[in-house]
C-alpha cells in the first residue's frame, strides 16, 4: 500500500508541472597543452598541423617558438627557456585548462622531459625526442666546440659571440653563431639537454607519454626504446609507436595524443 500511495504521488507531482531534478554530469577538465618544434625549426612547420588538430579538439594550445629555432639561433640560456615554457602554462591556465601538459618534437621533445623533472605538471609528451648532447655522437662531433665555448666562459668571456658547431643527425654539423656562455648551456654534455639524465630526474607523480616512430633515424630508436624502460614507474606511462618517420610523427601521434591526454585527465580528476 504504502508504495502504491508513493507512485501516486509522484505521478500527480508530474502531471502537475513538478521535474525531478536533473542529475548533473561532470564536464571532463579542460586541457592545455604547451607544444614544442625540433631542432632549427618554427612552431609553423612541423608541429603546426598538430597543434592546429589540438585546438580543434578544444584543447588549450601554446605553440611556441623556442630558443633552438632557426630564426631565434640559440639567443637564450636554459633557464630563460624554462621561463618562456613556465608563462605559457601560466596563459592556459588563466584560460580555463586544468590540466596541464607539456609536448615536444625532436630537441622539443628532450626539453620537456627535462622541464617535467623540474616542474609540476600533470603529463609529459615526448615526441621522437632527440639532441641528447650526452650521446657518444654529439661528443665526438661538437667536442671541439664545447672546449672552446667552456674556455671563454673561464676566460670571463661568456657574453663573447663566437662561430660553433651545431648537430642534426639528419644534416650533420652546421654552423651556429651564438654568446660563448648559451652555447655551453645547451651543448654541455653532462647539462640540460642530455636525455639519459633528464629522464633519470623525472618525478615518479608525473606520467609520460614516450613516443618512438617505427621509422625514426635508428640512432634514435636504439636510444629512445631502452630509456622508456627508465622512466619512474607511474601506471599512466605508455610507449606508442606511431607509424611514420622522424619529421612526421608530431601530426601521426594526434590521435595518441588524445587518447592518452584524456585517459591521463580523467583519471587525476576522480
Amino acid at each position: 500500500m504504502a508504495r502504491l500511495i508513493r507512485a501516486l504521488l509522484l505521478f500527480v507531482l508530474f502531471a502537475a508541472g513538478f521535474a525531478l531534478p536533473p542529475i548533473a554530469l561532470a564536464e571532463p577538465p579542460a586541457i592545455g597543452i604547451v607544444i614544442m618544434h625540433g631542432k632549427g625549426g618554427s612552431p609553423d612547420r612541423l608541429v603546426s598541423d598538430l597543434a592546429s588538430a589540438l585546438a580543434a579538439k578544444g584543447y588549450l594550445v601554446a605553440n611556441l617558438e623556442m630558443p633552438w629555432s632557426g630564426r631565434r639561433e640559440y639567443d637564450v640560456g636554459v633557464k630563460q627557456a624554462e621561463q618562456e615554457v613556465e608563462a605559457a602554462l601560466a596563459g592556459l591556465r588563466d584560460k580555463g585548462a586544468q590540466k596541464l601538459f607539456v609536448a615536444g618534437h625532436s630537441q622539443g621533445g628532450a626539453f620537456a622531459v627535462y622541464f617535467a623533472g623540474r616542474h609540476a605538471l600533470d603529463g609529459v609528451i615526448a615526441i621522437a625526442p632527440g639532441g641528447s648532447t650526452g650521446g657518444a655522437v654529439f661528443r665526438d662531433k661538437l667536442g671541439e666546440s664545447v672546449a672552446r665555448a667552456r674556455a671563454a666562459v673561464a676566460a670571463g668571456k661568456g657574453e663573447d659571440k663566437l662561430n660553433f658547431l651545431d648537430y642534426e643527425g639528419s644534416r650533420g654539423t652546421t654552423p651556429v653563431l651564438a654568446k660563448a656562455a648559451i652555447y655551453l648551456d645547451w651543448f654541455d654534455p653532462e647539462g640540460a639537454m642530455n636525455l639519459s639524465a633528464a629522464v633519470a630526474l623525472l618525478k615518479p607523480q608525473t606520467p609520460v607519454l614516450w613516443m618512438v616512430a617505427k621509422n625514426d633515424y635508428p640512432a634514435l630508436r636504439r636510444a629512445n626504446i631502452p630509456l622508456y624502460q627508465r622512466l619512474p614507474a607511474n601506471p599512466l606511462n605508455a610507449f606508442y609507436e606511431p607509424n611514420s618517420s622522424h619529421r612526421e610523427a608530431p601530426i601521426a601521434a594526434l590521435d595518441e595524443i588524445l587518447r592518452w591526454t584524456g585517459k591521463v585527465a580523467n583519471a587525476q580528476t576522480r
